[in-house]
């Protein structure tokens, strides 16, 4: 049973070799345990580093491609090392790596395909009351979304079983975190969290500037992947209101009208029209979506064999 703990790296020379030491070497039930560095283009040395510190594989990005899209290079790579289960985590340190064994334990027992490290955002002192709210929010949304009870979903202290890996396709370049337990959960995965220890990070987040900019941006992803996975649920709702909207104006105008007064009121029954009309086209886009979305599912299924024919062979 091989485990490889991958780490996502934008120059990260400062803290990398200290991260890449406290990953511990032996696990119960796992025979192997490597290292594997995903250099996304940084320009501080983070690599040579890295690799005198002990890192076993080391791939690096041509340019910043940012942190989604550097989680799913480091799933492929590790899956091209023969990993039966992959760990990742931060090259800041945030997540301390004596969790990892507490991290595979479901995977091991065979009670889950991903396992989410839970930093306890409620409990956490490192945490801002702001960011305790939003973290909350956030993952009440995802857990609505996703169908599971994950109550720190945008923790990227994660653990993927090898067929949980092969089914991971990250499409937006921002973050992996809300975007993975979504598309898992509607792909019927077992998805639990265990409380995992952390560490106090004080440099600023390399992944956004201000809460703000973040918060906008995970609202997009989690939008994004609503109307991917769930689109008939989407548009239905959409088409749903904008018809419910419509039948206002127009009941107003023929109160109006029975009343004897409709004749300066017709701009009511103009609205009323319109917003009937956008919401019938919305339920037609409603059916059109959930059809892409079906041929979407039957396209994964179609990579995942191909994964698994391509990795066995190895």
């Amino acid at each position: 049973m091989k485990l490889i703990v991958q780490i996502p790296c934008y120059n990260e020379a400062a803290d990398i070799a200290r991260v890449i030491g406290d990953i511990p070497r032996s696990i119960e039930g796992i025979s192997t345990v490597e290292v594997l560095i995903i250099d996304d283009g940084s320009r501080d040395g983070t690599s040579d580093i890295a690799r005198k510190a002990g890192a076993d594989h080391i791939v690096t990005n041509k340019a910043n491609a940012g942190l989604a899209r550097t989680f799913q290079n480091g799933i492929t790579a590790a899956l091209d090392a023969g990993a039966d289960i992959i760990v990742n985590t931060d090259g800041d340190g945030q997540y301390d790596g004596a969790s990892i064994p507490d991290l595979v334990r479901p995977i091991l027992d065979g009670k889950a395909d991903i396992v989410v490290g839970d930093r306890k955002p409620s409990e956490n002192p490192d945490f801002s009351p702001l960011k305790r709210l939003l973290q909350r929010i956030g993952s009440r949304v995802v857990q609505k979304l996703a169908g599971v009870q994950i109550d720190d979903a945008v923790s990227g202290f994660r653990a993927y079983s090898r067929s949980a890996a092969m089914r991971t396709t990250v499409f937006t370049r921002f973050s992996y975190t809300t975007e993975t337990l979504i598309g898992a959960g509607n792909s019927g995965m077992a998805i639990v969290s265990v409380p995992v220890k952390t560490n106090k990070v004080d440099r600023p987040s390399r992944l956004f500037t201000s809460m703000g900019g973040f918060v906008f941006r995970q609202m997009v992803t989690i939008l994004r992947s609503f109307v991917m996975y769930r689109p008939l649920r989407a548009f239905v709702n959409i088409g749903f209101v904008m018809m419910a909207l419509g039948m206002i104006p127009i009941v107003r105008f023929l109160i109006l009208w029975l009343m004897g007064d409709g004749g300066g009121h017709i701009q009511s029954l103009i609205l009323g029209g319109a917003l009937l009309v956008c919401g019938y086209f919305t339920f037609l886009v409603a059916l059109l979506s959930d059809v892409v979305a079906t041929n979407r599912r039957l396209e994964e299924e179609i990579v995942t064999i191909l994964r698994r024919m391509e990795y066995e062979k190895k």
